[in-house]
């Protein structure tokens, strides 16, 4: 389930992906607010008469701090990070609406990858390993699939159109600056991703190119649910059809709590699985802002990395120091996570491959509808740790007795509906065919027989 990519820096992706775990960079938010920069460190010399305030516009200072944009980079790769990402979350027309900087985004997108390329080149040029740059495409400041207005639930404040149009603009310049990758990330509407999918799906196309994607969404409280209303599963199967180098949750909860839907991820999906969860709920009285320390939280994502759950890792808001990366106990040392293949699975199946003696079809059976739904899942559960190729056999075993059972519970009700019709038929009407003379069939009388009169006038 993947594309094949344009350029040697993806397929060799790919192939590193295959045989370790990356390390994606920490949180640029987290590092920029260690700055403390101001009103006017914000505005540069180049927007000082901008006539709102642009404080809180972090997507800004690639053009108005590029070295600190570059510093934070560096600190990053010299901690380990194999990838980093673009300083571009809100670097969109729709969001960027916000300080009336619509017009900026495209440049944004474009200096944001600039920046993040030419310190990954000068960490390649000294070392010899391949670093990556990620371009960030937010989720926007606005939801396509909820009304922003609780007395009108058919409003929307934001198109279909109009997202595609911003992460097109966007893609373009991400792709012009020299990204690798383009990731799309803190996803809680799977609208907008789709949205953003389609731009980027759209700019491929049109260009000649394509670049590995990554999906990520983000689980917006302890009901393990986006902003939208699904669960881990249903996002993953709403956009698999984008065929993602890899799919995984960010941001809203810390690493344990964070855990089990990683995990659900790990269960499910086809392609390699990303996390990079937040260090805790945030807390302002804490020195970074949120409750995790770092050593907390790398040990609880070395744990995934074990559990082999993982094949890139990072953090989000308030994540670990550029000092941390990387380094978490079990970390290092853990296997990145083996991709799933239920199709090929499905075709072995669909081979005839004789089922398992200890299930039975059994027509009928009111629980039966229960009972395939519960096979559907064993066939698709994971095989970390039951066998490895005895396990894969035993699930496609499985598969074949799934698809003999539902033949024969079709079957069942059929001989049902048929039963049920019978019953139903009118006294004295045989719509049976009968045999005349000759051996020819004689079809039934419409009309009502000489009994069935005499008994209406009687």
């Amino acid at each position: 389930m993947s594309h094949t990519y344009t350029g040697a820096r993806s397929a060799q992706l790919v192939q590193v992906l295959k045989e370790r775990i990356l390390i994606l960079d920490g949180a640029t938010g987290t590092m920029i607010q260690g700055y403390k920069l101001g009103e006017a460190d914000y505005r540069g010399e180049r927007f000082k008469d901008w006539p709102s305030d642009l404080k809180g516009n972090n997507d800004l200072l690639v053009l108005t701090q590029p070295q600190i944009m570059r510093e934070i980079h560096h600190a990053y790769f010299e901690a380990g990070a194999d990838i980093v990402e673009t300083n571009t979350f809100g670097a969109n027309t729709i969001s960027q609406a916000d300080y009336g900087m619509e017009a900026l985004a495209y440049e944004m997108n474009v200096a944001g990858a600039r920046l993040a390329r030419e310190v990954a080149d000068e960490f390649e040029r000294n070392d010899g390993r391949t670093r990556y740059v990620a371009g960030v495409l937010g989720p926007t400041n606005r939801t396509a699939n909820i009304s922003p207005d609780v007395n009108n639930p058919g409003y929307r404040a934001v198109t279909f159109d109009q997202l595609v149009e911003a992460y097109f603009e966007a893609t373009q310049g991400l792709v012009e600056g020299g990204v690798d990758i383009i990731l799309i990330e803190t996803i809680f509407d799977t609208l907008n991703a789709k949205a953003a999918i389609f731009a980027v799906e759209t700019y491929f196309e049109q260009h000649g190119v394509r670049l590995p994607v990554m999906i990520s969404g983000t689980i917006t409280d302890a009901s393990g649910r986006t902003l939208t209303g699904q669960v881990t599963e249903a996002f993953y199967n709403s956009l698999r059809h984008a065929k993602p180098i890899s799919i995984g949750l960010n941001c809203a909860l810390g690493a344990r709590e964070l855990r089990q839907y990683v995990e659900e991820m790990s269960r499910v999906a086809e392609c390699y699985v990303s996390a990079h969860p937040n260090a805790g709920l945030p807390n302002p009285l804490s020195p970074t802002g949120y409750d995790e320390t770092p050593e907390a939280m790398a040990t609880e994502i070395g744990e995934w990395a074990r559990s082999g759950f993982l094949n890139i890792i990072g953090g989000f808001s308030g994540g670990p120091p550029p000092r941390r990366v990387g380094t978490g106990p079990g970390l290092a040392a853990g296997a990145p996570r083996a991709g799933r293949a239920r199709r090929s699975v499905r075709r072995a199946a669909r081979r005839g491959r004789a089922p398992s003696s200890d299930l039975r079809a059994r027509p009928g059976d009111p629980f039966a509808l229960h009972a395939r739904r519960h096979d559907r899942q064993q066939l698709l559960r994971p095989a970390f740790g039951d066998g490895g190729q005895d396990g894969g056999e035993h699930r496609a075993h499985r598969g074949a007795h799934l698809r003999r059972r539902a033949l024969l519970v079709r079957a069942d009700q059929r001989r049902r509906i048929r039963a049920h019709r019978r019953r139903r038929r009118p006294p004295g009407r045989d719509l049976r065919p009968a045999q005349g003379a000759g051996g020819q069939v004689r079809r039934p009388d419409p009309r009502p027989s000489s009994e069935d009169q005499a008994a209406r006038v009687r």
